[in-house]
């Protein structure tokens, strides 16, 4: 499913850069440019993130 309709990000791309260590959503605007433009999708763009991260989690995070 597209989710940032300004720079054809997908669902799954989102989910590939959190696989890759991306763990917030100025990570993923950083690799894919994510809510960099109208920001409309960066509520949905985070919950997709939380979700990854719940899923497979990042175990490099300091504690």
């Amino acid at each position: 499913m597209y989710v940032c309709l300004c720079f054809a990000v997908t669902d799954t791309q989102i989910k590939e850069a959190v696989s890759q260590g991306d763990v917030s959503l100025a990570d993923v605007k950083k690799r894919l440019g994510v809510g960099s433009q109208c920001g409309k999708c960066t509520k949905m763009a985070g919950q997709i993130i939380q979700r990854q991260l719940d899923i497979e989690p990042n175990y490099y995070e300091v504690a």
